[in-house]
């Protein structure tokens, strides 16, 4: 069975624009890559675990942020790779800045093939944006999830 991944595409409303919040990978791979780079914030989901929780705890951990709120379902997005990405859409505005932003750490033997290892955080830096720029930022993969966020955006009321 392919891994499965669950997360939440983020939205505010700042003056009269929509912005939905990117998180950057961290570690040596990821450092010097910006377009085409971001993803949702998410992760694993665990064997039995409800995927709504995980999303919610897998956007904690990365971000240092618990999200609470009317989660809307957006969908299910199989990536190049294989895994599957299950997201859903909230209106929140966790605090991001570099004085709030908290992720967890992994380890990866950096350099190769040095022997030494070395911890990275899942996420070195978050970002809002616009739909427009979010395309761009977003990994390949993961923009179907703009598309239909922005499809559920246009039929939902307007506040």
């Amino acid at each position: 069975m392919p891994k499965r991944s669950a997360g939440l595409l983020i939205f505010r409303h700042r003056d009269k624009d929509l912005q939905v919040l990117l998180v950057h990978p961290g570690g040596p791979f990821w450092i010097r890559r910006d377009e085409g780079a971001w993803s949702i914030p998410k992760g694993l989901v665990e064997e039995g675990e409800n995927e709504l929780a995980a999303a919610i705890r897998e956007v904690a951990e990365e971000i240092g942020a618990k999200i609470e709120g009317s989660f809307q379902w957006l969908g299910e997005y199989k990536q190049p790779g294989g895994k599957r990405v299950l997201a859903w859409a909230v209106e929140a505005n966790p605090p991001i800045d570099e004085g709030h932003l908290v992720s967890n750490l992994f380890s990866l033997e950096w350099p190769p093939r040095s022997g030494v290892s070395k911890q990275f955080p899942e996420v070195d830096r978050a970002g809002w944006f616009a739909i427009a720029e979010a395309r761009q930022k977003i990994l390949k993969g993961q923009e179907p999830i703009l598309g239909d966020f922005t499809d559920w955006v246009g039929a939902a009321p307007q506040r």
